[in-house]
This record gives C-alpha cells, sequence and structure tokens, in this order.
C-alpha cells in the first residue's frame, strides 16, 4: 500500500482534510527532495494558486476541514514534484519583480537573481529610453523594463516562437507594450537604422560541464538551448552581442548581461577587445559575480 494511498483512506475516514495535514504530507513525501523551507513555500503556492487562498487565511484556517476534492488535487501536485518537475511549472506562473508571469516548457523560469539585473537598468536609464532585450524567453526582463519605465520603447528578440507566444501573453496580462519579433542574434538585423540607448541579454551561458552539478528540476525540465554553451566556447553569445552592439547602440548606449559567476573576469576581457568602456561586474545578493555592465 503506497503512503499516498493510505493518506488518502484515513483522511476520507476522519473527514481530516486540512491546510496543516496536507501540509505535514508534503514534508514527508517531499523530505528527500527539497529543504523544509522550500517545502513550507511550495506549500504557500499550492494553497494560494491553486486553491486561492490568502497568506492570512493560510494561518488563521490551516485546521479547518477542505473539501475532500482537495486531496486528490494536492497529491497529484505533490507526486509531479517528486519527479522533479518545478513549482512554477506546475502551477503556471511565477512572481517576478512584483509582476505575474506564465511560464512553461518553452521558457526558462524567471530568477531573483534576474529581478536585481533588471533594477540596476532601471536605475541608469533615460525615461524614454529604446531598449532591446535580446533571448528574452518569457519576456520578464523586456515587459518589467516597459512596466518601470512606461515611455520607454522596448523590443524583445528570440529564436523560439513558443517562448514569444509565451511572452506576448505575459506582456498583455501585464498591461505593458513590448514589441516582440523571433530572430536569431547570429543574423538579426533591426529596422533600417534602428539604433538602441540599452541593450540587455541574460543568454544561454552554463558550460556543458557544469550540467552533472544542477539540479535536477532545472536539467530535465527547463529548455536546455537557453541554458547550455560548448565548453569549448562558452562566450559565443556576450562575442556575438557585442559585435552587434558596436553597430546597433547610440553613443554612450548602455550594454548589459546576466553572465556565468565563474567566467566574469572572460567577459570583461572579451568586452575589452572591442569599444566598450567603463566594463563593470557587479555581484547578486548571494556575492556572486553575476552582471556586467558597459558603454558603447
Amino acid at each position: 500500500r503506497s503512503p499516498s494511498r493510505g493518506l488518502g483512506d484515513v483522511y476520507k475516514r476522519q473527514m481530516n482534510i486540512s491546510i496543516y495535514t496536507l501540509s505535514q504530507y508534503a514534508s514527508g513525501e517531499l523530505k528527500d527532495t527539497y529543504e523544509p523551507e522550500e517545502i513550507r513555500s511550495i506549500c504557500r503556492l499550492i494553497f494560494m494558486d491553486v486553491f486561492h487562498y490568502t497568506n492570512i487565511d493560510i494561518h488563521i484556517q490551516k485546521h479547518e476541514n477542505l473539501p475532500e476534492s482537495f486531496l486528490g488535487k494536492f497529491q497529484e501536485i505533490i507526486a509531479r514534484l517528486k519527479q522533479g518537475e518545478p513549482i512554477q511549472y506546475i502551477i503556471g506562473t511565477t512572481e517576478f519583480a512584483g509582476l505575474t508571469f506564465t511560464v512553461n516548457p518553452s521558457t526558462l523560469i524567471p530568477r531573483p537573481e534576474t529581478e536585481e539585473l533588471v533594477l540596476w537598468i532601471k536605475s541608469l536609464a533615460a525615461p524614454s529610453s529604446h531598449i532591446l532585450d535580446i533571448g528574452t524567453g518569457s519576456g520578464c526582463i523586456a515587459i518589467t523594463l516597459a512596466h518601470l519605465l512606461p515611455d520607454s520603447r522596448v523590443t524583445g528578440i528570440d529564436i523560439s516562437a513558443d517562448a514569444l507566444a509565451t511572452a506576448s501573453h505575459n506582456a498583455m496580462i501585464n498591461l505593458t507594450k513590448v514589441q516582440f519579433r523571433q530572430a536569431d542574434i547570429f543574423d538579426y538585423r533591426p529596422e533600417s537604422g534602428s539604433r538602441f540607448d540599452i541593450i540587455v541579454s541574460n543568454p544561454p551561458y552554463v558550460r556543458m560541464s557544469e550540467k552533472q552539478y544542477m539540479q535536477r528540476q532545472v536539467v530535465d525540465f527547463e529548455p536546455p538551448t537557453a541554458l547550455f554553451v560548448p565548453d569549448k566556447d562558452p562566450l559565443l553569445f556576450y562575442r556575438q552581442i557585442a559585435k552587434f552592439g558596436q553597430t546597433h547602440l547610440r553613443k554612450n548606449g548602455l550594454l548589459f548581461f546576466e553572465i556565468n559567476e565563474a567566467l566574469g573576469q572572460d567577459t570583461v576581457d572579451l568586452l575589452a577587445r572591442y569599444p566598450y568602456s567603463g566594463i563593470e561586474i557587479k555581484k547578486d545578493f548571494l556575492g556572486k559575480d553575476r552582471f556586467i555592465k558597459c558603454t558603447y
């Protein structure tokens, strides 16, 4: 008899399906996959985003009986989590910089570190900047900048049509105007004479040799083309974007990257070969080299 089946039988007999007992069940089932604090956060997301409880409800009503229908849905979610599927894909949304974004396996899940990059850009951008986001994915960078800088003109490009469909939906639900284009940065040609005040990219930067150290939830479920680069040329996207910036950034325009923490100096050295000045590395909230800014 499986633990899940046994739990269901017990709860049905006792009619004691509650936020508390479901949370205890999740803790037991997921203890080998997640840390206790992660499990608590996951449960909070499930109760809020799937069962539509508020944060206050979760605390006040944690011992109140829930409808029996909650049990099957909750167990289904826990089973998917045990297989390594990220909670964001299961729920279908995630929060980024205070906005809600739809996510699915065609896009990377936006990370808190990237919020820091967006806020750094916002602090330095003119209110009416012309901004290009290369490899936009879910659109989290482009859409958040359009939200924070409503007088700006923002374009996001990506090679994936599925990712762009998700990004367009996210722009709509967040009431922002972003122009999305399907394009490969290795042959992208913007409108004739188009120049940008800011170019930003969070390109693939994880070396294939680093894959073995990554979480199963990332490797098995997030799109590999948005993550990995060959060991022999891990900076290929940075090199191409640096070249692109030479002809498509305005004078004194800014170029921003999210980077591989192990390749910070290598990225600086690469940018120094091009006509960029003021090359600056910025650490993320974990103290790791994570972002680079430079001026054309």
